[in-house]
């Protein structure tokens, strides 16, 4: 049955079995209410004064994006909910849509709060002026008349708002819509493009000495009236439509993917609407004439302020250095002079990389090196993410040419990638190398390298296992963990995995499991994570040390969430760092009071996957591609693996042990789901990503 948390969020509750002759219902986070409480976490970072300004008008473009996300992804199935309420087949559904709203709501104020009345000033008061929401001086407007007609005309058009107006706006684009008195006293309307995506959102100038910045929409409203010479304008105000992102791939097997998703993307912009953002002085009627000409009806309206698409904050040309964190140079990964190549040092051991503290040069040699290794015979690999320059790409398209078979699994269901990733696709598969593509129903999200290499007669395996894509763009602000190996066993498994995605079968298995050593979903990953678990709740009624230390992405699949409840019953001290959505309720009493849940913010994005068992003080970790979401454990092929050698263990353990420690970027997460900062015990506070970037800087 469905409840309502006390504060009024909407919780689930379960039945589940008798637990210490008590029949417990757990309870869980709305997955939605859980996002926003995120993305309200991302948008205190913007407050901070400690945080540079560039990198506080940052934190605003990442909370701005991520909504646009939310409202694109998971607002067309919370619409869906609610109409099915108000037909009275859903009694939560209109509920959880109103809460979300009131959310939104309050964070959209506070952010105009933060730029208005914080960031802007600070901005001004560092020498640099961003006219925001005020009219251009005389001769602001003479400097951008002249822009206007060098620059911003060639891509402006227009469309007459009228009873036959067949307008589409294209999603997240940027709109004005423009009132005008022509000479017959007769009042129109026009709909008119900001082309963001093809000028900068912001034009720069000196303007009496002082370094000014201009939207791109205040230069075009300032020449309305070369725009429309004939007419008066009333006004001119901005709106923006957000459309439906989910691909509909009807699960089919028939047919080149491909080529669907191609026609899917070509879709995508066309979707539902799922929100209409306008400016909050937009008159009634127009706003009506709006809804109703560009077929609107179904849309979340959405006040907005005088501009939209303020994810673009990012880009404001400001450039001092002062405005941006110090930098942090990336460790290089020291290769034995004794063993200059790369593969042969990994047959003395395993290399585990922590990025972005480490460089990500090491792996691009691991590509590189297979490429060019005469006795390299084969290379596999999955790619979910391509960066739009892959120079992993490019190694891949060399080995090929090279005289290596080399087999690449790409995702092309990877959402907002998928156009990248078949660029790259065809670009391999036109040098020769195999691609497997997408298996229709499910996603593989897994993130693994194998390469074989012949010599003397006999073959080694050389693997990557990593947490987070291989996409060296991303790896500059990511926070992940890449083991580099040459482990006999856990490679054979991958080459099995590989043999599955291609032939879509399970590998025949000499009276063994495919999988010992890797935990993979759907094979074995939930069914594995359960059984360890259970041991270290088996440790603690045994009178032994049990403990639990979890850091992911997300955690939402209510199973495993609810023997982290039944651990958290029998004692065993629960750690887990959630970034984004936690469904998990902590410190209720009789549930989770020994399960403690933090969220890091900080210069980078956790995106880690760490799962550390503590086997009463001989600890067991894994790490992979998988968070504990209903999508990972049911519909994605997805790699978790284990640390094998101790001082990695160590290692590991102690960036867990950091992090559960920080003071100043950490939250907690408490049960109503809020952000309650950390405070510190004694001293100046710690903060977790600083302190592992000194500890790994001072390694030898």
């Amino acid at each position: 049955m469905e409840g309502l948390h006390p504060t009024g969020t909407p919780v689930s509750f379960i039945a589940t079995e008798l637990i210490f002759g008590v029949t417990m219902k757990y309870r869980f986070f709305d997955r939605d209410i859980s996002w926003l409480s995120f993305n309200g976490r991302v948008l205190a970072e913007a407050q901070r004064e400690t945080v540079p300004l560039m990198e506080r008008f940052r934190f605003l473009s990442i909370f701005s994006s991520n909504l646009d996300e939310f409202y694109r992804v998971r607002m067309p199935a919370l619409l869906a909910l609610s109409r099915l309420s108000e037909k009275g087949k859903n009694t939560s559904g209109a509920r959880t849509l109103s809460k979300v709203n009131s959310i939104i709501l309050g964070q959209q104020v506070k952010f105009g709060k933060i730029l208005t009345r914080e960031l802007l000033p600070l901005l001004e008061s560092h020498g640099t002026r961003l006219l925001f929401n005020q009219p251009l001086s005389e001769g602001m407007k003479k400097i951008t008349e002249e822009y206007f007609f060098q620059e911003v005309a060639a891509f402006i058009h227009w469309t007459e708002l009228t009873e036959k107006t067949n307008h589409f706006p294209e999603n997240n684009k940027l709109y004005l819509v423009a009132t005008v008195r022509d000479r017959q006293d007769q009042v129109r309307y026009f709909l008119l493009n900001v082309p963001s995506d093809q000028l900068p959102r912001f034009f720069s100038v000196t303007f009496d000495g002082i370094p000014t910045i201009v939207f791109l929409d205040d230069v075009i409203r300032a020449n309305m009236h070369n725009i429309f010479r004939d007419y008066t304008c009333l006004s001119c105000k901005s709106f923006k439509v957000t459309r439906d992102a989910e691909l509909d791939l009807k699960d089919e097997f028939e047919g080149n993917l491909a080529r669907k998703i191609e026609r899917e993307i070509s879709r995508r912009d066309l979707g539902l609407a799922t929100r209409f953002l306008y400016d909050s002085s937009m008159g009634k009627h127009t706003l009506g004439l709006l809804s109703e000409r560009l077929g609107l009806k179904m849309a979340t309206f959405v006040k907005g302020g005088t501009y939209h698409n303020l994810k673009d904050l990012a880009s404001l040309p400001a450039r001092d250095e002062v405005f941006f964190y110090g930098k942090w140079p990336a460790k290089k990964y020291p290769v034995n002079a004794g063993t200059p190549q790369l593969l042969d040092r990994l047959l003395e051991g395993d290399i585990l990389l922590h990025l972005p503290f480490h460089s990500y040069d090491t792996v691009l040699r691991f590509f590189n090196e297979a490429a060019i290794d005469a006795d390299v015979t084969r290379i596999y690999v999955t790619l979910y993410r391509i960066a739009s320059d892959s120079r992993i790409a490019s190694a891949l398209i060399n080995a090929s040419r090279n005289g290596k078979k080399v087999t690449v699994f790409v995702e092309l269901k990877a959402r907002f990638d998928e156009a990248n990733n078949i660029k790259w696709a065809k670009r391999m598969q036109q040098a020769g190398v195999n691609i497997i593509f997408s298996i229709p129903e499910m996603k593989v999200h897994a993130k693994v390298a194998l390469v074989k290499r012949k010599k003397n007669h006999q073959t080694t395996y050389f693997g990557l296992l990593s947490t987070g894509n291989f996409n060296e763009t991303t790896a500059r602000f990511y926070t992940d963990h890449i083991l580099m190996t040459s482990n006999h066993g856990m490679l054979k498994e991958a080459e099995n995995l590989f043999k599955f995605l291609k032939e879509r079968k399970k590998p025949s298995a000499a009276n063994s499991p495919m999988f010992r050593n890797l935990l993979v979903a759907p094979f074995n990953l939930k069914e594995r994570f359960g059984d360890l678990i259970d041991r270290e709740i088996g440790l603690v009624r045994s009178g032994l040390q049990g403990s639990i230390t979890i850091k992911m992405n997300n955690l939402e699949e209510e199973s495993l969430i609810s023997k982290l409840y039944k651990a958290s019953q029998a004692g065993v001290s629960v750690s887990l760092i959630v970034r984004g959505i936690c469904c998990l309720v902590p410190g209720v009493a009789g549930m989770s009071e020994n399960i403690r849940v933090i969220r890091i913010v900080d210069r980078y994005l956790e995106h880690g996957r760490i799962f550390m068992f503590g086997n009463n003080g001989d600890p067991e970790i894994f790490m992979g591609s998988a968070d504990w979401m209903n999508r990972n454990i049911y519909r994605r092929i997805e790699v978790c693996f284990p640390i094998y050698d101790a001082r990695m263990k160590s290692e590991l353990s102690r960036i867990l042990n950091d992090q559960l420690r920080d003071t100043l970027q950490a939250v907690t997460i408490d049960r109503h789901s809020a952000n309650i900062p950390v405070e510190p015990a004694t001293g100046e506070g710690l903060q977790s990503q600083k302190t592992i970037y000194e500890y790994l800087a001072g390694q030898v």
